[in-house]
């Protein structure tokens, strides 16, 4: 018997909410998240790919 997990069972509930704002609708949900991205003033990891160094020997 599996015990429910409390912080799981949140995340779940929040994550049903926000998709119900927008009928479960992923074009809509995507739209939301993208806009909040754009407003979002928090800086970023680049995660562009490092080019290798060469060691000095």
């Amino acid at each position: 018997m599996k015990s429910k997990d409390e912080i799981v069972e949140e995340v779940r509930a929040v994550r049903e909410a926000y998709a119900a704002q927008f009928n479960f609708d992923l074009k809509r949900i995507f739209a939301d998240l993208e806009e909040m991205d754009v407003e979002d003033s928090t800086p970023h990891a680049d995660l562009k790919p490092m080019k290798p160094r060469r060691e000095a020997r």
